[in-house]
């Protein structure tokens, strides 16, 4: 899983290592691209995380048919989705004018978010696939899927940005083609494996015919639980894009300092992420076979584990912070002030990591309403504004903007880990948002009914 997660992240990692090469100002739009059309991603990646602990729960009570419709679903609301976000990310250049940033920073920007923004709909299909295999607890095959997909990003990226194999030397656009080819590429693949794998064979909807009836129950079921989701991480990454505009206000150094420290911060997220996702399958199938004390200490289990990897991390950004800054951009002035925000991302890596591990480990007991309402008020209503206090009223610049980031991942990190020992209590009750219901269907889970008043089936 956290191998998985990591390769969404590393696409962005080898654009910002290789565009960095060749100059601070390409590197500098990057960070206005990413910021831009990672909102929309995100959005689109928790509404398909919507699915998994739908389906580990299904899984968990052995129910098959429930599995093919709800594989039919998935694909299909993801798909509507990545149209949707595709569509959207065309708009974006027409804000991008607007945002205060250095003009020639945007002409740079404007067509990579352009052809990026079109990759969002093959990476929702790639999720759709996934998120659905994920919850049976199939993860070696995303993972190996992820490795693959960004091994050929990174080539076509050498290839592309510096002119190598005899391609075009396309600068900047070279890697926002590199990473369209290769989200289309892992997206292929994926259906492939679903949909072909023997293995899988009793949990595929028995017909064909089946593919055209989503069900419109089936949709709003997947969009109840996905759409919260996807909510609460597009405050908290737009908290971040924010931020990273914010930069843009300081000038160009800064913004290229601001993308070197978030990138190497957005890899050790990713990683938690991973442990994350993971403890939303523990949990949810857990809790589908009724063994809810399991379901509980699955979910301590990924806290322990998300703070040990986590505090390592930091103590390796503190000791890397002047290091690290120089595989992406030489440039003295960048480096030192890179190496100033990687100290201050060095302190927020535990609170990062438990805030996004109580936020799966609330999904898999499918408890998603309050957890963005709780992102909204602690990063939009604390962190920013705390952070413009910080950075421009008392002049503390780009340090003060992370400072106040850090207070924001703080305080949701405190408010979901107490959350999660409230609602994972033995005989606690939840409103089982998503719950499936088919016509016809008559057996019941009698343990979920007396646990959480609702029918799991």
């Amino acid at each position: 899983m956290v191998l998985s997660q990591l390769g969404h992240i590393l696409v962005s990692v080898c654009d910002s290592v290789m565009v960095g090469q060749t100059g601070k100002l390409p590197l500098a739009a990057v960070s206005v691209g990413v910021s831009t059309t990672t909102v929309l991603m995100v959005l689109g990646l928790g509404i398909s995380m919507g699915a998994v602990p739908r389906v580990a729960a299904a899984n968990g009570r052995g129910d098959h048919a429930a599995l093919g419709h709800l594989l039919v679903g998935t694909i299909w609301l993801n798909t509507l989705v990545g149209v949707l976000l595709a569509g959207l990310s065309q708009l974006l250049p027409l804000a991008m004018p607007h945002l205060h940033q250095a003009p020639e920073v945007v002409a740079l920007a404007t067509p990579w978010v352009r052809v990026v923004g079109l990759s969002l709909l093959p990476l929702m299909v790639f999720q759709g696939f996934r998120e659905w295999a994920e919850g049976l607890g199939l993860t070696s095959q995303a993972m190996q899927l992820s490795i693959l997909g960004n091994v050929v990003n990174a080539l076509l990226c050498y290839a592309l940005i510096f002119g190598h194999f005899g391609a075009p030397a396309l600068g900047l656009m070279g890697a926002a083609w590199a990473t369209l080819i290769s989200r289309v590429l892992m997206a292929l693949m994926m259906a492939l494996f679903v949909l072909r794998a023997e293995r899988l064979r009793s949990r595929r909807p028995a017909e064909a015919a089946n593919w055209l009836r989503p069900g419109l129950a089936e949709l709003r079921g997947q969009l109840a639980l996905g759409l919260p989701i996807g909510v609460q991480m597009m405050f908290e990454v737009g908290a971040f894009a924010t931020s990273a505009l914010m930069m843009g206000w300081l000038g160009v150094t800064t913004q290229a300092a601001h993308q070197i420290a978030i990138n190497v911060a957005s890899v050790t997220y990713m990683a938690a992420s991973g442990i994350a996702a993971a403890a939303t399958i523990r949990v949810g199938n857990l809790r589908g076979g009724g063994d809810l004390g399991g379901a509980r200490q699955a979910g301590f289990a990924a806290y322990w584990l998300a703070f040990g990897f986590m505090g390592t991390m930091g103590l390796l950004l503190i000791v890397l912070r002047h290091l690290i800054p120089t595989y992406y951009n030489t440039d003295p002035a960048v480096v030192a002030q890179a190496a100033t925000l990687l100290t201050i991302a060095a302190a927020f890596q535990v609170s990062d990591g438990l805030q996004v591990v109580g936020l799966g480990a609330l999904r898999g007991l499918e408890d998603v309403k309050v957890p963005s309402v709780v992102a909204l008020l602690a990063y939009w209503a604390i962190a920013l504004p705390l952070g413009y206090w910080l950075g421009f009223e008392l002049g503390m610049g780009a340090p003060g903007v992370w400072l106040g980031l850090l207070t924001g991942l703080t305080i949701v990190a405190v408010v979901l880990l107490q959350r999660f020992r409230k609602q994972s209590e033995p005989g606690q009750r939840r409103p089982g948002v998503g719950s499936l219901a088919y016509p016809g269907q008559q057996v019941v889970a009698a343990e979920e009914i007396l646990t959480t008043g609702q029918p799991a089936g």
